[in-house]
């Protein structure tokens, strides 16, 4: 009976053991069940925003690299706002402001010379290119004398024969003073014109000539200065050179310009010689001025033409080598033809001034 109720004893505290442990088992799993079930509802809710993140910022990125710097995304490609309180990273690259770079685009279009634009649009040049310097601007151009002053004296005081009012020049001189001056200022240059150049020595031998007249006036003759050599003394100025009427006349205007009719435009003062034009030489007039004096001279008073036999200035004589065969160069300008085989002869030299 003992053993019966011993039995029964125990497997009522078995029984009573196995339902606490079933209780508590229940308690428990009904307290972690909805932990778990949280854990596992923000699992499931997270990995969708994850991914929808990640791809929406690729998306951005991939938009960004195939779009321009200065583009706006579409509406329709921008990513909406995460569920969540993440936030995505801020790009590091900063859109420049698209007007700003316009305007400054077209300021460096404006500044560059077409001339480097076309090296720089050179296509597969990737070495360094050389770009040449841009053309300076104009030089500034070569001051010439202005023969105005000169020109006005001859106007007013020659004839159109040569013959020279000195008085009157002298009561000017102070005008031919300034005249002569301005030549020395301005002296030949070699990118001077042949023409100016040839103008510039003839004007100045004459204008100087007149001065020595003008100083020593009243005078009979040209010969009764500087002890009958006026032509050798050296006082007339160009530039840092000092010359005299022979040196102009023989060692710049004779061989330089090599050209006969010179000695019908340099006036010696003298009534047999070529007369003094009454106007200045200048580049445009001179190659006019030097054949009208040529003719004039040729066929004045001072020879003596007829087809069998000339009696001409000593002038054709002194520089014959600049005149050649005599005929033929007197029948350019004579208005009487010239036999080829016709006596010359040379007249007598006046050296009486040819003034008034």
């Amino acid at each position: 009976m003992k053993k019966i109720i011993s039995s029964s004893l125990i497997l009522t505290l078995l029984f009573i053991a196995i339902s606490c442990g079933q209780t508590a088992q229940t308690q428990y799993e009904s307290s972690t069940t909805p932990k778990m079930q949280a854990v596992e509802e923000i699992d499931i809710e997270e990995e969708p925003i994850q991914a929808e993140v990640e791809e929406k910022a690729l998306n951005q990125q991939a938009a960004e690299e195939s779009s321009p710097a200065d583009a706006e995304i579409p509406s329709e490609l921008e990513p909406s706002k995460p569920k969540t309180s993440v936030k995505p990273k801020k790009s590091s690259i900063t859109e420049p402001p698209k007007l700003e770079i316009k305007k400054k685009r077209v300021i460096v279009e404006e500044r560059i010379p077409k001339a480097v634009k076309d090296v720089v649009k050179q296509k597969g040049n990737t070495r360094r290119t050389s770009i040449a310097p841009l053309p300076a601007k104009d030089k500034k151009k070569i001051a010439l004398p202005s023969h105005k002053i000169w020109n006005n004296l001859l106007n007013i005081h020659v004839t159109s024969s040569g013959s020279v009012n000195y008085g009157a020049i002298k009561r000017k001189e102070i005008l031919l003073d300034t005249y002569l001056k301005l030549l020395a200022e301005n002296p030949v240059s070699s990118a001077w014109p042949r023409n100016e150049k040839m103008a510039y020595w003839i004007n100045l031998y004459n204008a100087a000539t007149v001065k020595l007249i003008v100083e020593n006036y009243p005078t009979k003759s040209i010969q009764k200065l500087e002890n009958g050599k006026p032509w050798d003394k050296k006082w007339i100025k160009s530039g840092n050179s000092t010359y005299s009427l022979n040196e102009i006349e023989n060692s710049i205007l004779r061989p330089r310009f090599k050209d006969a009719r010179v000695h019908f435009a340099v006036n010696c003062a003298a009534q047999s010689c070529p007369r003094l034009m009454n106007k200045a030489f200048t580049a445009s007039n001179l190659e006019s001025l030097l054949e009208q004096n040529a003719k004039w001279f040729v066929n004045s008073k001072f020879n003596k033409i007829s087809s069998k036999k000339v009696e001409i200035s000593k002038i054709f004589k002194w520089y014959a080598v600049d005149f050649g065969n005599i005929i033929t160069y007197l029948n350019k300008y004579s208005t009487t033809e010239i036999d080829g085989k016709a006596n010359v002869s040379y007249l007598e030299y006046d050296w009486n001034l040819n003034g008034r």
